[in-house]
C-alpha cells in the first residue's frame, strides 16, 4: 500500500506467509484507487498479488465522486467481486471525503448490495489537533494520540451511523479502537440499525503506554489510526467483544520499519502510521480472550472466522468445516506457550508491537485449500499459488433493508394535499 510518501514493507507473499504461519487462511486486501480512479487501482492490485500464496480478495476505497466512479462500482460489484467500498472521514487532503460523497457512496452501496466501510476519525479536527500539539512544542509520537483524542473518533462514528441510518443501508465500522467510538456502535444496534463493528487485536491487547518511550523507534512502531487508546480502553473493547457489541476481530495490518517510521523523528505527522497484526491476530486474541475466560471457544472461532465470512457472503464456503467447504483447518494447542519476537516473526518489518509478549494458544498446523502449508515452524508455501476469492453482494447484513424502507415511506403521511386558492 501507497502510503504518506512511503510504501508497506509487506508484500503479497511476506503477508500471506505471516498470515499462514498465524492461522489464518484468507484476507482481504485493500485496493487504493490511482487518482480516484477504482478500475485503475484495481488492476495495479491485481498485478500486485500475483505473487499471492494463499486465498484473498479485495475490498476498495472511494476518495473521490462522479459518474465514472459511480460506474465502476458496479463493475467491481457485478464482474470483479467485490462487495464492500472504504470511506474514510479521516486524512485530510489524501483519503477524506466530505459528508455530501459520504451519502452517495452510501446510496451507491446500498443500491448494489454493497458492505459500506468507514473509518470513523473527524479529520477537520485531527488538524486543528496538529497545529495544537505543533504549537505546543509536541513533536514527538506522543503527539499523535493527543491529536486524535477518543472523542473524534466517537464523533466521526456518530455521525457515519446517523448518515447510514439516514440512507437505511448497513454500516461496518472499521477498527474500532476507543469506548467513545464502541458505546456509538452499542447505541445503534440496541436501536436495531445494522452495524456492524470491527475491533483490531492491537486494539484488544495494547494501550499507549508505549507511545511515551523515550526512545523513539520504540514509541513510533504503535502509531496507528485510529491511535492505540490509553489503559481502559481496551478493556472496554473486550467486553464489547465477549458481549456482541463488536462482531469480530481483524488485523489493520499496514507495516513499516523503522527506517520508515523514522521519516517522522521530528514531527509525529510525518510517521507512517499502521502496526502489525497478520501472524499475531489468532494468538493473541486466544490468550487474552480464551484464556483469560471472557469468552469460549466456540466464540473463538466465531470471531476470527465465521463471522467475517457471513458478513462479506463466502460462507459456508469459508469460515465453517463441512462437506464442501474449502478445506481450511487450523490446529491449535491451548496449553502451548508462544512467545512473539520481531526476529522470528515473518514479516518483513524489523520491529513487532507485541515483541516479547508470551501467551498460550500456539497454531501447530495450518492448512489452505487441504494442503499443509504450516507445521513443526516450517512454512510450505511458494509466490503465486494463491487464489482470487469473488464476493456476492447483498449478504446478511441486507436482509429487511426493502421491509424498513416500505415501512418508512408508508409512515411518512405525505404529500398533503392543499388548496392553491389566493386571497
Amino acid at each position: 500500500m501507497d502510503f504518506m510518501g512511503t510504501q508497506t514493507i509487506d508484500d503479497f507473499f511476506s503477508g500471506q506467509a505471516a498470515a499462514l504461519a498465524g492461522g489464518t487462511t484468507m484476507h482481504m486486501d485493500f485496493v487504493l484507487p490511482i487518482n480516484g480512479n477504482l478500475s485503475a487501482g484495481f488492476e495495479a492490485y491485481k498485478e500486485k498479488a500475483k505473487i499471492s500464496c494463499m486465498d484473498y480478495g479485495f475490498h476498495m476505497a472511494v476518495t473521490k465522486w462522479d459518474d465514472e466512479v459511480s460506474h465502476d462500482m458496479e463493475v467491481m460489484v457485478k464482474e470483479n467481486g467485490i462487495n464492500s467500498f472504504k470511506f474514510f472521514l479521516a486524512y485530510k487532503g489524501s483519503f477524506m471525503v466530505s459528508d455530501e460523497l459520504f451519502l452517495e457512496g452510501l446510496k451507491k452501496c446500498k443500491s448494489l448490495g454493497a458492505l459500506a466501510m468507514v473509518h470513523a476519525e473527524n479529520g477537520d479536527a485531527i488538524v486543528e489537533g496538529q497545529k495544537r500539539m505543533i504549537e505546543l512544542g509536541i513533536t514527538g509520537p506522543e503527539g499523535h494520540p493527543l491529536s486524535r483524542p477518543p472523542v473524534l473518533e466517537g464523533e466521526a462514528t456518530a455521525r457515519a451511523i446517523r448518515l447510514a441510518g439516514f440512507v437505511n443501508t448497513p454500516l461496518y465500522v472499521v477498527h474500532v479502537m476507543s469506548s467513545d467510538a464502541m458505546e456509538e456502535i452499542a447505541k445503534a444496534r440496541k436501536s436495531g440499525q445494522k452495524v456492524i463493528g470491527e475491533v483490531v487485536s492491537a486494539g484488544l491487547a495494547l494501550d499507549d503506554t508505549k507511545v511515551w518511550d523515550p526512545d523513539f523507534i520504540t514509541a513510533a512502531k504503535f502509531v496507528m489510526s485510529p491511535p492505540v487508546r490509553a489503559p481502559g480502553h481496551d478493556k472496554a473493547l473486550q467486553g464489547a467483544l465477549s458481549t456482541g457489541i463488536l462482531q469480530l476481530v481483524a488485523t489493520d495490518h499496514c507495516t513499516f520499519n523503522s527506517t520508515q517510521k523514522a521519516f517522522g523523528i521530528d514531527d509525529f505527522r510525518k510517521i507512517p502510521n499502521g502496526v502489525n497484526g497478520l501472524e499475531e491476530r489468532m494468538h493473541v486474541v486466544w490468550d487474552t480472550m480464551v484464556e483469560s475466560g471472557k469468552i469460549s471457544v466456540t466464540d473463538f472461532v466465531r470471531v476470527t472466522s465465521t463471522e467475517c465470512a457471513k458478513i462479506f457472503n463466502i460462507y459456508p464456503k469459508k469460515g465453517a468445516i463441512l462437506a464442501g467447504s474449502d478445506a481450511d483447518v487450523i490446529i491449535l494447542d491451548p496449553k502451548a506457550s508462544v512467545k512473539i519476537t520481531a526476529a522470528t516473526h515473518h514479516s518483513r518489518s524489523d520491529t513487532n508491537v507485541y515483541d516479547g509478549r508470551t501467551g498460550k494458544g500456539k497454531i501447530l498446523v495450518t492448512i489452505a485449500g487441504g494442503r499443509i502449508v504450516w507445521q513443526n515452524g516450517e512454512l510450505k508455501v511458494t509466490p503465486g499459488t494463491g487464489k482470487y476469492i469473488k464476493m456476492q453482494p447483498f449478504g446478511y447484513a441486507f436482509e429487511g433493508i426493502d421491509r424498513k424502507d416500505a415501512e418508512y415511506l408508508k409512515s411518512l403521511g405525505a404529500p398533503v394535499k392543499r388548496s392553491r386558492a389566493l386571497s
